[in-house]
This record gives structure tokens, C-alpha cells and sequence, in this order.
């Protein structure tokens, strides 16, 4: 067990312990007082949910509490695997409110409306700062849902400015089963919005390394609902990726996946589109929205850490020391950092920020469903609060 902070604003733990029982007391025994007034966490989806959910709904009696399984978790060891991350606000200094999505396929502009509404009145009852300007919004998704741009579109429109990042729950690198937690058990299927109000100062940021390639590759057919392209430059998907790649289809792994992703290109950016898996006849699924008809760059990786240094530095210019820094990762990131041997150096840059979150399917940022990305909030230490 280990705690990284005991101070005013926020609480910091995080638990190895494998019986779920353990880790929520252990959790609970760093993160409990007489004003804690939310958790968030970020699990593996190796421990037993039933148990844990119970567990955790036991130790916090009293207390909201939210989170998402993980495909790894950020703790205040950097990089870290098998465990709990946690993070207990202190309702002094934090409103925070969250509520569950059931059905992300029916999910309406009235229905997001009437979620941010319901959201938003808590946050003005507690009366700890007003709405615009002090707010925004956390999401975790079920990451394998294939519903996330819907969900994300709809309530960014009813969010309008207030800010929003998140990410999409893992499950271990399995593709297998991922899940959201709210009202004391895990759910599939589903996804969790939460609102935070504050006096403190943050920047909410998102940021990738990823540089554009020479090689242009013309979506030409596609399933849009299952995130499958057949045929990319009118031939089989993979054996044109491939191609561009200067790889074989039999040699297509999650490494070059990793290495070697697609951008869409959306005014002066490029968004990554991140490959999921080789299919029998040559298809591709890619962990986000592709259409046909869009066109796709080869994209390069550049340094690891130079724009998620430069995103982190300029938050902290804004909002001072960090009380805390949430972080959503991308998996295809990190699996990038164990291959080049960056892991290390990684992790120590996590702690040295302050960097508490996990390793995600996929990244949130203002509406947007993304991939290889770092993306989440810098929080400001309450002696630097400009309010």
C-alpha cells in the first residue's frame, strides 16, 4: 500500500493487494476523513468487480464513488499493473457529481441535457465557485462499445464550454470485456459522466507525438457501426497497410499497430485512428469512428515525452505547482514506451508531475473520440487559487 500525498484538496493511493476486500480497506484507510467527499478509480480487470464493487460500496459508505477498469494503471510509481489507483477529493474544495449512461446507443441530445442539467445543480447547491469558468467534465467509456463518438457528440453539445477529457475503460489488453462503475457495481455496456466544480485553478489538455507521414491511404469501404475498413485505395485494407508500412499482412502485429498508426486530418490536426486487429478476409478494426470515404495518413512517432512535457509545462505555468494531475494514457502509448525501453523514463515523468490515471482503449477530449493520445486536467495547489 502506498499513499503519495496527505494534504488539503486531495488524497492519493493506491493498492496492489489482490483480495478485493484488502485493497478497498487499504484504499480507504489512506483516502478517509472527515471531509472526503468523492473517489475516483482505475482497477485491473483481474481482480473480482462483484467482490470489489461490494467492498468498495462497504469501505466508502456515504461517499460517491466512480471509476473504470484499466488496461494499467498510473500511480505514484509511474507506470503500474495488477493494482488501484485512487483519488479521494475533499468536498471543501471539490463538488463533484456524477451519473451513469445505461444505453449508449439510444443516448439523446435530450437525454445528455437532461444528465449535465442534473449534474449542474448539484455543483450549485455546494456553492464552492460559479459554473463557468470553474468546471469540467469526466468521462470514462466502456471501451469497447463502438458507441463512444455518439455518446461524446451528444454531450458535448448539451456540455457547451465547459471543458471535457476522459477515457475509455480497458481490460488488461483482453478485448474481451471492459467496464464503468457507479452505484456501487461495475457495468458493461454503459459509461459515466462526471461533473467537478472548483475554486482551484486547472487546465484541461490533450496531446499526441505523432507526426505526419508521406503515405495517403483513401477509406473506400467501410462499416462505420463495427470500426471495420474492407478496402483501403480500392484493394484489401490490411495489404495496402501493410504496404505503407514496408511490412507483410503476416507480420501485422499490435507492435507496428502501435508504431505505425493512421491519422485523420480535421482543420490543422491530425487525430489518430489507432488499428485494433487484422480480420480474416484482410479487414481492419481500428478502436475508433472510421467512414468510407475519409482519407487516412501514415503516421510517425516522434518523442515519447516532448509534447506531453510542453502540454504539462504550460498547464503548470497557468495553474502553478500541481495539487494533482489526472491522466488518461493511451495503451498503444505505453506498450510504445516498453518496446523503445522509454517505460522507465516515463514513469518517472508521471510521478514527477504528479500524474495519477490509467492506460485507456481510446481518449475523450472536448466531444472527440481519439487514440495515442495523453489527455486529462492539471489541478493547482489551493495556495496558488486565483479564486
Amino acid at each position: 500500500m502506498q499513499s503519495v500525498m496527505s494534504q488539503p484538496a486531495v488524497r492519493v493511493a493506491s493498492s496492489g493487494t489482490r483480495d478485493p476486500a484488502m485493497a478497498a480497506a487499504s484504499l480507504a484507510d489512506e483516502l478517509r476523513h472527515p471531509y472526503l467527499g468523492f473517489v475516483l478509480f482505475f482497477c485491473s480487470a483481474e481482480y473480482d468487480l462483484a467482490r470489489l464493487g461490494a467492498a468498495l460500496e462497504n469501505e466508502f459508505a456515504g461517499v460517491t464513488v466512480s471509476g473504470c477498469t484499466s488496461a494499467g494503471e498510473i500511480t505514484s510509481r509511474g507506470y503500474d499493473r495488477g493494482c488501484i489507483s485512487a483519488i479521494g477529493f475533499d468536498r471543501r474544495y471539490f463538488s463533484i457529481d456524477c451519473a451513469l449512461i445505461r444505453e449508449m446507443d439510444r443516448f439523446t441530445l435530450q437525454d445528455a441535457q437532461n444528465v449535465i442539467d442534473g449534474l449542474l445543480s448539484h455543483c450549485r447547491s455546494a456553492r464552492l465557485a460559479p459554473i463557468k469558468g470553474n468546471t469540467f467534465a469526466i468521462t470514462l467509456l466502456d471501451g469497447l462499445s463502438s458507441r463512444e463518438e455518439l455518446v461524446l457528440a451528444t454531450l458535448n453539445a448539451a456540455l457547451g464550454s465547459i471543458p471535457q477529457f476522459g477515457g475509455s475503460a480497458g481490460d488488461d489488453e483482453r478485448l474481451t470485456n471492459t467496464h464503468v462503475f457507479h452505484g456501487g457495481r461495475f457495468h458493461s455496456g454503459a459509461a459515466t459522466v462526471l461533473l467537478v466544480n472548483t475554486p482551484l485553478d486547472f487546465r484541461v489538455f490533450s496531446t499526441h507525438h505523432m507526426a505526419e507521414g508521406r503515405e495517403k491511404l483513401v477509406v473506400t469501404k467501410a462499416c462505420a457501426d463495427t470500426r471495420t475498413v474492407y478496402e483501403l485505395n480500392a484493394e484489401p485494407a490490411a495489404e495496402a497497410y501493410a504496404r505503407a508500412v514496408g511490412s507483410t499482412v503476416e507480420a501485422l502485429d499490435r507492435e507496428i499497430f502501435a508504431l505505425r498508426p493512421l491519422g485523420v486530418k480535421i482543420g490543422d490536426h491530425y487525430f489518430i485512428r489507432s488499428i485494433q486487429r487484422v480480420n480474416p478476409d484482410k479487414s481492419l478494426t481500428f478502436y475508433c469512428a472510421v467512414e468510407t470515404g475519409i482519407v487516412m495518413t501514415g503516421m510517425e512517432p516522434g518523442a515519447l515525452l516532448d509534447t506531453v512535457r510542453t502540454q504539462l509545462e504550460a498547464s503548470e505555468r497557468v495553474v502553478g505547482r500541481p495539487l494533482v494531475t489526472i491522466g488518461c494514457d493511451c495503451f498503444l502509448r505505453r506498450l510504445e514506451a516498453e518496446l523503445t525501453g522509454e517505460s522507465d523514463a516515463v514513469s518517472e515523468f508521471l510521478r514527477y508531475h504528479k500524474v495519477i490515471g490509467f492506460n485507456s482503449y481510446g481518449e475523450q477530449f472536448n466531444g472527440m473520440h481519439i487514440n495515442q493520445t495523453f489527455t486529462g486536467v492539471v489541478i493547482g495547489q489551493p495556495d496558488v487559487c486565483s479564486g
